[in-house]
C-alpha cells in the first residue's frame, strides 16, 4: 500500500543512536545546515540539552556531559564543523570498528565432546606417568561421560567414554572399565516443596 505523505521507518534513514528518537537526528542535521558558526554551536549545546531529558540516566555518570558531545559528533557522523566544548576524541574511538576475534577452525574429531576435552586429552597424551597424569584421567573421563549424556540424551555408557579417550591420546590412556568409578550424573527427582495446589 502506497499512500501519499505516508513513510515507513524502514524507508527512512537508520538512526545511529535510536535511544535519542528521529527528532533529535532531524535536529542534528539542521544544525549542520546553518550557514552561521556561532548559531551551530548556540543549536548544538540545545540539542545536548534535549538529548539529556530523552536520556536522564546518563547524569548518573560522572562524565555525562563528554558523553553527550561524544553521542552529538557521532549522530552528526563527525560532520559538524563548531568550537567543540569537550574534545570528541572519545568518540572517534567509539566509531571505530573493532578488530574481529580469530577464531579456532581446526577440526575437533568428536564434536559433542567439545575443543577443551580435546585439549585435555592432547595433555594426557604427552603427561609422563603418575598420580597426577592418573587422576587428570579421571577428571577427564568424568567431563566425557557428563557431555555424553549431554549429547546423547541419557546415555551413560562408561565403556565407550574409555574407549573414546584411549582413541583421543593415540592409545597412551587405557583405563579398565572394571575399575573405572564415574561420578553418578543422573538427573535427581525434584523434591516435593509441600504446598498444595489450591481447587478452584
Amino acid at each position: 500500500m502506497n499512500l501519499p505523505g505516508l513513510d515507513y521507518n524502514t524507508q527512512r534513514p537508520r538512526l545511529v543512536l535510536p535511544e535519542y528518537g528521529r527528532e533529535i537526528h532531524r535536529m542534528v542535521d539542521h544544525c549542520r545546515q546553518l550557514p552561521d558558526r556561532d548559531q551551530r554551536l548556540a543549536c548544538a549545546k540545545e540539542i545536548t540539552r534535549l538529548m539529556l531529558t530523552r536520556v536522564p540516566s546518563l547524569r548518573q555518570n560522572q562524565n555525562y556531559q563528554q558523553t553527550l558531545w561524544d553521542h552529538l559528533y557521532l549522530m552528526a557522523d563527525g560532520n559538524l564543523d563548531i568550537d567543540w566544548p569537550l574534545s570528541p576524541e572519545g568518540a572517534k574511538e567509539l566509531n571505530e570498528q573493532p578488530q574481529p576475534v580469530p577464531l579456532n577452525k581446526s577440526n575437533i574429531r568428536l564434536r559433542h565432546y567439545g575443543r577443551l576435552v580435546e585439549e585435555l586429552c592432547r595433555q594426557l597424551r604427552d603427561m609422563p606417568e603418575g598420580s597426577e597424569r592418573d587422576e587428570l584421567a579421571w577428571l577427564t573421563a568424568n567431563q566425557m561421560r557428563r557431555m555424553l549424556i549431554d549429547w546423547g540424551h541419557g546415555s551413560m555408557d562408561g565403556e565407550r567414554v574409555l574407549s573414546d579417550l584411549a582413541d583421543m591420546t593415540d592409545g597412551r590412556i587405557q583405563i579398565d572399565a572394571s575399575k573405572m568409578e564415574f561420578n553418578d550424573y543422573r538427573q535427581q527427582p525434584t523434591q516435593p516443596t509441600g504446598k498444595k495446589k489450591r481447587k478452584k
